[in-house]
């Protein structure tokens, strides 16, 4: 990716969701620009005009810690868009080896045993384990059993993805309650990914692919939203249990950076738990069928 047209789209995308009234500035008169104008930008960071026109241009590689704080707080970024603004110039000031896209490995990761048999031990949640590209890597039966339709989606020789399986599956309209936010959501993993690790050749082809198949993706990828994904609910309409809303915790994972391990469970004593526990007994089954016929 062209971290100089990836740092001036991410900053001028910035810029235009702050109105002047929320910068703590007069609203002035024949503003011809949507959100502040970079002089505004320029004078709450405290850089000159010509710095930050700079910097908005791409040409961040150099600039100061001080500086990219400034600049955040002028922007008033939260927390996964300060850090996208650190990767991104981070990148742009990366030797010419970190340049250098990385090659794909011959060989898929596998997790450690130790890992399956944690994933193993947890028996009334979904456990699995996702990289930013969004490949399902390792997950336990119940988790299995959840993202059914994702596995079946799923190209041979590829691992399960939930970006392809959201915007190039038309399950997933079904599979999440709320397409547009679970839609949202996954363009700002792949784009805090892309951030992250820009140099990633399978993340630059899962976006290639993405944005020639969908038109969805194409206009969210455009708006260079970012995020965490720590903790919240979702809702999902399962295809063997119906609907069920879900807890769940992402966990970076320190032994792998880069791997996050995330966690589904129901409230206590709910229909979602019911329904859960359901989708057990469904995987349980069907594991004995698959084992009475090898």
């Amino acid at each position: 990716m062209d971290n100089r047209s990836e740092v001036r789209e991410f900053l001028v995308s910035r810029r235009a969701k702050i109105s002047p009234g929320q910068a703590g500035l007069p609203p002035g008169r024949n503003r011809r620009v949507k959100g502040l104008r970079r002089s505004e930008v320029a004078v709450l960071a405290g850089v000159s005009i010509e710095y930050y026109a700079k910097l908005e241009r791409g040409s961040i590689a150099g600039a100061s810690p001080n500086v990219l704080e400034a600049l955040a707080r002028a922007l008033q970024l939260d927390d996964a868009e300060r850090a996208h603004l650190l990767d991104l110039a981070n990148a742009a000031s990366g030797t010419s080896t970190l340049k250098r896209p990385r090659r794909r490995s011959s060989e898929q990761w596998k997790p450690h045993r130790s890992l399956q048999w944690t994933l193993d031990a947890i028996t009334d949640g979904a456990a699995f384990v996702r990289n930013g590209r969004m490949d399902l890597l390792a997950v336990n039966g119940l988790a299995r059993a959840f993202y059914d339709q994702v596995y079946a989606s799923a190209a041979p020789g590829r691992p399960p993805n939930l970006a392809r399986f959201t915007f190039l599956d038309p399950a997933a309209r079904d599979f999440y309650a709320q397409w547009a936010p679970a839609a949202d959501i996954t363009v700002a993993i792949l784009r805090t990914e892309a951030g992250r690790d820009p140099y990633d050749k399978d993340l630059h082809d899962l976006i290639g692919e993405l944005s020639t198949r969908s038109e969805e993706f194409r206009a969210r990828w455009a708006s260079h939203d970012v995020r965490h994904h720590g903790t919240g609910d979702k809702n999902f309409h399962h295809h063997v249990v119906g609907d069920i809303t879900l807890a769940y915790v992402g966990l970076e994972m320190a032994a792998r950076p880069g791997l996050t391990l995330t966690v589904y469970t129901a409230e206590p004593g709910s229909p979602s738990q019911d329904a859960l526990r359901l989708l057990a007994s469904w995987a349980a089954s069907r594991e004995q069928e698959h084992a009475a016929s090898d």
